[in-house]
């Protein structure tokens, strides 16, 4: 079945408005989840919010939302005046310029999106943008108000379309040098350095997200099917955490392993081309 879009609109550029289908590009559907049982009666348990003076339940119409300006003390906004504060949400993801795609940190990134041409006579403008970017290697820095909430986004050129994320805010994401700027400044060369890069040489591989496991999700999965087929759940001891090692010595043992690996792998390909050889 084909995927549903869960937002129409447009891309503007200029004076151009390119009808657009956005659809997610990610979701947790697949996902485990678990509801709240009531342990004896094997009852689901619903939510409610109660008001911390009075343990009385709050009914749904006399809930607000409300800002903490001191202890016990709160700003009352109602839903009208938070509706109101919104920008108008005119479906339209408006295009504010050009960045060189090398320049976006991926580390603003929020949540992903397909953007698609919804067809009709501007379909192609919307094949020549998507092809424009690729060419300049550019992406699109977008505002729009997607689910009512004001977002900045980042547009790549993907296939015939476009990948969009939105992105956390500058105040939101906590930069690199709040982390590191503690850390010593270390010279690394000579043997240290020549091991690191042969056990990367011998690890390199091509980014695949298919061969990601979720082996937490995977475990839940089995448990849940042991448990419905009634089979006895033994719940096995807790490894213990890895003894520290001199970073050399370790650093050795890795290319050593790697090493080994790689010279059994070259004899089995000498072994397979010999039988090869013999056959023909």
């Amino acid at each position: 079945m084909a995927p549903r879009a869960t937002w129409k609109g447009y891309i503007k550029l200029a004076e151009l408005a390119l009808p657009i289908s956005l659809y997610a590009g990610a979701t947790t559907s697949k996902r485990i989840s678990f509801h709240i049982i009531n342990r004896k009666t094997g009852n689901r348990v619903s939510r409610e919010y109660i008001d911390e003076d009075t343990s009385k339940v709050v009914d749904r119409e006399h809930q607000v939302k409300g800002y903490e300006t001191g202890e016990g003390q709160y700003i009352i906004l109602h839903p009208d005046e938070i509706a109101a504060a919104l920008p108008n949400n005119d479906k339209t993801i408006t295009i504010e310029g050009f960045v060189p795609a090398e320049d976006v940190d991926t580390v603003f990134f929020d949540k992903p999106y397909y953007l698609a041409s919804s067809g009709g006579i501007l379909g192609e403008t919307f094949a020549v943008l998507c092809e424009g970017m690729k060419r300049q290697k550019v992406a699109a820095v977008g505002k729009a108000v997607l689910f009512k909430k004001a977002r900045t986004l980042i547009l790549r050129p993907e296939g015939e379309g476009l990948v969009a994320n939105t992105l956390n805010y500058d105040y939101e994401v906590r930069l690199a040098e709040e982390i590191f700027k503690e850390l010593p400044e270390m010279k690394i060369e000579g043997e240290m350095l020549d091991l690191a890069k042969h056990i990367i040489e011998t690890k390199m591989g091509s980014f695949d997200p298919r061969s990601f496991d979720d082996r937490y999700d995977q475990a839940l999965a089995d448990l849940i099917k042991a448990k419905a087929e009634g089979k006895e759940i033994k719940v096995p001891p807790r490894k213990r955490e890895a003894k520290v090692v001199n970073l050399l010595d370790a650093l050795r043992e890795s290319a050593k392993a790697a090493k080994a690996v790689e010279g059994k792998r070259a004899a089995s390909n000498s072994k397979a081309a010999s039988t090869r050889r013999k056959a023909s």
